[in-house]
């Protein structure tokens, strides 16, 4: 069907944010570096997609300091579990449809 691109999220077309979204939907939070560990990334690739993740507020960061370093800490945000959530369940249906309609 097609009307189901209507629901495919642009956000989650890259495949560096469709990561961190599928990492963050099976974890209540993750650190930067086993994120950065999981997903094969540098850190300013993991940085950039997460900024722009975190500027649609699909994901929330905190940052602490453990001794004197910074400890970044990334979680999905109510609007990105629903964003995301959205996005995989109009993939499925597109994927599921014999183009028919």
């Amino acid at each position: 069907m097609l009307e189901d691109f209507h629901h495919i999220n642009r956000a989650f077309e890259n495949k560096v944010r469709l990561g961190i979204m599928a990492i963050l939907m099976v974890n209540d939070s993750i650190d930067f570096n086993t994120l950065k560990e999981q997903l094969s990334l540098t850190d300013g690739n993991l940085a950039s997609h997460a900024r722009a993740l975190e500027e649609l507020k699909y994901i929330s960061c905190k940052k602490t300091f453990v001794g004197r370093k910074t400890k970044t800490i990334y979680k999905a945000t109510k609007k990105g579990r629903e964003a995301f959530t959205e996005h995989i369940l109009a993939l499925e249906r597109f994927l599921k449809s014999d183009f028919q309609d």
